[in-house]
């Protein structure tokens, strides 16, 4: 039986792999101050409140080592990296972006997001770049040419 929320099977593998990757609540947090532009050790530290210097670093590497970041040294002595995303990572912006939304939304801080120009609440929804046209979430063999819009 399949519940109205419960993801097609090919979609909660992905899930699964999404959330070892970047599921922990610093992951996500590093990857969207990450989205916002190049950062160093330092501002990251300053930018995501509470993390710890030892969880920052474990991150960092994490994501770098999974492909998700690249560091690029900016001082030698001593090393100083400066952090960012890479091409790979930049299609997490969508998915953290709803998930901030969803949280305040949760929380009551914060109403969802609206379309300045017409004033609708806007939506995410699969998309497919070829078609240009809305995905039916029960199509599985949509392929690499989908887009969250």
């Amino acid at each position: 039986m399949v519940h109205g929320n419960t993801p097609p099977v090919g979609e909660a593998d992905g899930l699964d792999a999404a959330a070892r990757m970047v599921g922990d609540r610093w992951s996500l947090r590093l990857v969207g101050a990450l989205l916002e532009g190049d950062r160093t050790f330092g501002e990251l530290a300053s930018d995501i409140s509470g993390i710890a210097p030892t969880i920052l670093t474990a991150r960092l590497r994490t994501l770098q080592s999974i492909g998700l970041l690249t560091a690029t040294p900016y001082e030698l002595r001593p090393v100083r990296m400066r952090y960012s995303l890479t091409a790979t990572a930049r299609p997490l912006a969508v998915a953290i972006a709803t998930l901030a939304e969803w949280g305040a939304a949760r929380e009551g801080t914060s109403g969802p997001a609206v379309h300045r120009p017409c004033g609708t609440t806007v939506v995410t929804r699969r998309w497919c770049a070829t078609c240009d046209e809305p995905v039916d979430p029960r199509d599985n063999d949509a392929g690499d040419d989908l887009v969250w819009c």
